[in-house]
């Protein structure tokens, strides 16, 4: 096992622009100059609204999608171009993603102890022990095997099947669980389990967890690091507590304050205007010219200029 103060994986300005159209082409930076490490034992929260990109960054770690520039470090070897079947299923044996659907990510016609069954034959698993290893697996996520293994996807609920996503990604013994709004579909009875089930699975097995979500009271519950993403930048990023405690990039401080206080009834005329805070945002670049990223306290980084603005 790697020790917890080195990082399993290394982001290295990873940079990723779709395009649209056959003319006239439009471009759409989805991440821009991105970098920040995951480490085992430990949960990374990415935090950021719709559209900012967070699901892309999940993508191109789980190399759903190749990045236009950057690099992407897996145990300090550079796989951001990695080719063939044989070497992403190598892969894909130690990175697994769990999706905010859990429904979309099982061949309803197939029951459970088929799609173990697979995980087996595809990732070529020793079969010796095989049912005493589903069993565990299923186990260790609070499942019956006895109850689940003869059902169909759609006799499970979201959160079962959710903590099946996991059990596979522990019967493989995966080093980084890529978690995408894992929780959205849930039922608010079973949201906590699921968490507070991948907050022990991390620390107990040494997992590194991204923890992709746009809810900073969740962020703050499970995280040990926090990443926080505005249009495709990484504006600032460190220990969790620092930044909750201290933001000092104005779109995070934008972002807390718009958490309603369950002490405080909702000011119905109050309005937010999305102009405004861009306005603030350009501003802050432009009096902090030439600073790029900037170590504001130990391990609490902050973007105080866009790459454009510097030099």
């Amino acid at each position: 096992m790697r020790k917890n103060n080195e990082p399993i994986l290394e982001a290295k300005d990873l940079t990723k622009i779709y395009s649209s159209g056959i003319i006239n082409k439009e471009y759409t930076v989805a991440v821009n100059n991105a970098s920040f490490e995951l480490y085992p034992g430990k949960v990374t929260s990415l935090v950021g609204e719709s559209g900012s990109g967070k699901t892309t960054i999940g993508r191109l770690i789980l190399k759903l999608t190749e990045p236009n520039s950057g690099k992407i470090l897996f145990k300090e070897e550079d796989i951001t171009d990695i080719e063939g079947r044989s070497s992403k299923k190598d892969y894909y044996r130690q990175i697994q993603g769990v999706f905010q659907d859990p429904f979309s990510s099982f061949n309803p016609l197939f029951k459970i102890n088929r799609v173990f069954d697979m995980v087996f034959r595809e990732f070529e698993l020793e079969a010796e022990n095989k049912e005493e290893l589903i069993s565990q697996s299923l186990q260790e996520v609070n499942l019956n095997p006895e109850r689940i293994l003869d059902k169909y996807p759609h006799q499970l609920s979201g959160g079962q099947l959710q903590r099946l996503l996991i059990a596979r990604a522990l019967l493989l013994d995966v080093d980084i669980l890529v978690a995408d709004e894992i929780i959205s579909m849930l039922d608010a009875s079973t949201r906590m389990g699921v968490l507070n089930l991948l907050v022990d699975i991390c620390r107990d097995k040494g997992l590194a967890v991204l923890f992709i979500t746009h809810d900073l009271n969740l962020g703050y519950y499970l995280s040990d690091d926090t990443l926080i993403l505005h249009e495709g930048n990484l504006v600032e990023r460190g220990a969790t507590t620092k930044v909750y405690e201290n933001p000092r990039h104005p779109y995070t401080q934008m972002l807390f304050e718009s958490v309603p206080d369950i002490e405080e009834k909702w000011d119905r005329s109050e309005e937010f205007i999305p102009e405004q805070i861009t306005e603030v945002v350009e501003e802050f670049y432009q009096n902090n010219r030439e600073e790029g990223y900037k170590e504001v306290e130990e391990n609490h980084y902050v973007l105080m200029s866009l790459p454009d603005n510097i030099g």
